[in-house]
């Protein structure tokens, strides 16, 4: 049950929707209330535009894979609906102070936070709060409020309308694209404090307790989770440089050697930041806090597996420190990593190519922090600009900076090039939601030889069977769209695509029996691709109703510049092949 909450008229009213099937609370149920309850064509920051925070029917109970909370609006980036999702303990703050879903629109008349408490939902002022960064928000609410309590809060770039802004829970775990911050700051809504320790009950703690209880064996025998618990994470980019190819560098521009350093795991050493752990109910520390000595006593964001590209190599850059401290930065200021990072190297190629007079330059490591601040004050000229979203910029600076824009429905590609996976590509394009790096599986995790093959079982349950990662062809395309289907339906129900099948511990098998056991009826596998199906349909039914479908194409870069050398050397997207490819993810999902 959902309680919808008028920030203009200060009123706070609950919605029963327990009686329709298929929504599990989660963001099927958001969209569902974005295409009832607003009209055609609204603008983002228009106050009747709807802000949907959930942990749903099953987010925040204490087991493995059960922490996410989803936020969801239509997006100041991409004009669809931008679904962002948030690990850590905000979904069970979210349940313990008694409210599964809150659905906010209006606009309060000044700066504001609202309260959850035992079930109620109360209004208060924030005007001491403006400017402050995600942390000290953090603390001055907690200290208000009690220092259990639950914190989702925006920065200065919230409020100042970065059309990239995050929303940061609990100090270190963001929900980090689409915008969903601005929406905070259109609405005049600095935090969401929730108050309360009432348990999310679950139907079957036994079977609860013996899932967790293999999850916890997993870590020694799953490689990705044995990863994911060490030593810096595996968002710690350790070791020698993945070979040509692999990752954005220099706003993909160059598809062959570059010459940046990967650092070695001794280089985290006396950077990690103590923090509340792993995620409730979860024994694997996924997200780790890192930054370099000089963030003092700030206490800085997780370190999601993207940073190290976005805001280093597609930057040029390759100093640890200063992409720790730009890191820290983004999470304390609230600005999405993957869009500013696309941002500033879109600015960089424009730079170096003249169209961009006195525009930063490609490894301006000393400069990185101070722009960084600009574009979340908006301040000056680039700053303004840079604020707006690569694509938004391109546009104010004219065509010929256009092909130097490396985004899909006006949000930045995420650094893993699709050049070479193309599976990974068709999900960048086809999403209806816009590229996201974690909605479906790596084309290079099943390949027959380079890939896990311990998780080729797994992929055979949804029909995706293993093929060189480099095809492109029609049944890439039908592979891509069951991966995408299945990821979709663990977003549906907010469980963690980083605890789940194919590739992690949490099987298709303990999936459903995690959800049988939380909700206390059957669910199938067949339920979970049901869920992702109508996720999907639901987001593409809205993007079409906002004239955005059909839109589906990723920058020409990817199709026109193959990879220079390396084990990969010429691999680039045929436009043909690209096309038959799209033309059968379509048929899987159903779609004209």
């Amino acid at each position: 049950m959902p309680f919808i909450v008028d920030l203009t008229s200060g009123t706070v009213v609950p919605k029963r929707r327990s009686g329709e099937p298929g929504h599990y609370g989660g963001s099927i149920l958001g969209l569902r209330l974005m295409a009832e309850r607003t009209p055609a064509g609204l603008d983002p920051y228009d106050p009747r535009a709807l802000l949907y925070v959930a942990a749903g029917m099953l987010g925040g109970t204490l087991a493995p894979g059960l922490a996410k909370a989803v936020f969801l609006a239509k997006s100041p980036l991409t004009g669809v609906a931008g679904e962002a999702h948030a690990l850590g303990p905000f979904a069970a703050g979210m349940r313990g102070a008694g409210a599964r879903a809150l659905a906010v629109t209006g606009r309060a008349e000044r700066l504001s936070y609202l309260l959850v408490h035992g079930g109620e939902i109360s209004f208060h002022d924030a005007g001491e709060l403006r400017g402050l960064g995600t942390a000290a928000t953090t603390d001055a609410l907690r200290d208000r409020h009690g220092q259990d309590s639950h914190v989702a809060a925006i920065g200065p770039a919230g409020e100042n309308l970065v059309r990239y802004a995050s929303v940061v829970t609990d100090y270190a775990y963001a929900a980090g694209r689409y915008g969903l911050g601005a929406v905070f700051g259109a609405k005049n809504l600095k935090a969401i404090v929730c108050v309360g320790d009432a348990p999310a009950e679950v139907a079957d703690p036994q079977a609860v307790a013996a899932i967790a209880a293999y999850y916890r064996e997993s870590l020694t025998t799953n490689p990705l989770a044995a990863l994911q618990v060490s030593e810096p994470g595996f968002a710690g980019w350790v070791g020698e440089p993945p070979a040509p190819g692999y990752a954005a560098v220099r706003n993909f521009s160059v598809p062959g050697a570059h010459g940046l350093r990967v650092p070695g795991v001794q280089d985290y050493a006396g950077r990690a930041v103590a923090t509340s752990g792993a995620c409730p109910g979860c024994p694997n520390d996924c997200l780790k806090v890192y930054a370099p000595p000089s963030a003092g006593e700030r206490r800085p964001g997780g370190l999601g597996q993207e940073a190290f590209l976005s805001l280093g190599w597609n930057l040029g850059i390759d100093d640890l420190d200063t992409v720790l401290e730009a890191n820290a930065l983004c999470n304390d200021l609230g600005l999405d990593p993957v869009s500013l990072g696309g941002t500033i190297a879109f600015a960089m190629e424009c730079a170096e190519r003249g169209l961009l007079p006195d525009g930063p330059a490609f490894g301006a490591a000393a400069a990185l922090t101070g722009l960084i601040r600009d574009v979340a004050a908006r301040g000056g000229a680039l700053g303004d600009l840079l604020a707006e979203g690569a694509a938004r910029a391109a546009g104010r600076l004219g065509p010929e900076t256009v092909p130097y824009a490396m985004t899909v429905k006006g949000a930045e590609l995420p650094c893993f090039d699709p050049r070479i996976q193309p599976g990974i590509g068709l999900g960048y394009a086809i999403a209806p939601n816009g590229p996201r790096y974690d909605a479906l599986e790596h084309d290079l995790d099943f390949d027959p030889v380079a890939g896990l093959a311990y998780s080729f079982p797994e992929a055979r349950r949804i029909a995706v069977e293993p093929a060189p990662a480099g095809q492109i062809d029609a049944e890439r395309g039908r592979r891509s769209a069951r991966l995408l289907r299945l990821w979709s339906g663990l977003d549906a129900l907010n469980l963690c695509v980083f605890a789940s099948s194919p590739t992690r511990p949490l099987t298709v098998d303990h999936l459903t029996a995690l959800v049988t056991a939380v909700l206390g009826q059957d669910f199938t596998l067949e339920d979970l691709l049901a869920a992702g199906q109508r996720r999907l349909d639901e987001m593409r039914a809205y993007a079409g109703r906002e004239g955005m479908g059909g839109r589906d194409e990723l920058p020409a870069r990817m199709h026109d510049e193959p990879i220079a050398e390396g084990p990969y050397k010429g691999a680039v997207l045929d436009r043909n092949a690209f096309g038959r490819a799209r033309d059968a993810f379509y048929e899987e999902l159903g779609w004209s």
